[in-house]
């Protein structure tokens, strides 16, 4: 593990981002400023539209800003070229989605292991690793079973392992348990922080669910494009 991803630290600064319109254009996201380090995690709450997945897919450099800095570890990530950034996100973003996107095709092990697969052939240190992972999320005796096999609990499980395996700087859930039942949804929240704990990683969640915000660090809200 290299230095940077011994203590992961995130700084954003004056974020905006507007999407054009008729007759005027709509800005989701202004002057949004955050600072983050190892082991932080935050909930972003607010009502719907309020910009809390665009935020997070700025973040998750899958969007650009209109304006601002995003610095992860050190590096301004919109500054890479465009292979480079997705090197980048693989290494240093792991993200957890409200609808998994597990690949149907794929067993469990093999998306666990799609990080990996993204960059060519899997490590042993990838594949050890993966399977002490879907082991953590509690689905030891799940290795061979496809999604369409698995409970909505444990498909998000397998996301989370997933979202873990490249020792992520950074992991950002969107909705991760809004799918899913009180029950289930309270174990799918203590084990998200357990493991981003445990590994030291920075945690974002944007979230309608007050149990999970509340057991975060931080809860912020995002309104009118500002987080307060």
């Amino acid at each position: 593990m290299n230095e940077s991803k011994a203590a992961p630290h995130l700084a954003v600064s004056s974020l905006a981002k507007s999407f054009p319109g008729s007759p005027d254009s709509l800005t989701v996201l202004r002057d949004v400023s955050l600072q983050l380090s190892a082991g932080d995690s935050v909930a972003i709450v607010g009502p719907s539209g309020s910009g809390k997945s665009t935020l997070l897919q700025i973040l998750g450099t899958l969007d650009h800003p209109d304006a601002g800095t995003v610095s992860i570890n050190g590096i301004n990530p919109f500054e890479l070229d465009e292979n480079a950034l997705a090197q980048f996100r693989n290494q240093h973003i792991g993200f957890v989605f409200q609808d998994h996107h597990l690949l149907p095709q794929l067993s469990v092990l093999e998306n666990v292991l799609v990080p990996a697969l993204a960059l060519g052939k899997t490590s042993a240190e990838q594949m050890n690793r993966a399977h002490t992972l879907i082991e953590s999320v509690g689905l030891a005796d799940r290795h061979d079973h496809l999604p369409g096999e698995l409970s909505g609990g444990e498909r998000e499980r397998v996301a989370i392992a997933r979202s873990l395996l490249m020792n992520p700087s950074l992991i950002l859930a969107d909705e991760p348990t809004g799918n899913l039942d009180r029950s289930t949804a309270e174990i799918v929240s203590e084990l998200l922080l357990e493991l981003q704990q445990a590994s030291g990683a920075i945690l974002i969640a944007v979230t309608h669910s007050d149990a999970l915000a509340s057991a975060m660090h931080q809860r912020k809200e995002l309104l009118d494009g500002q987080l307060v």
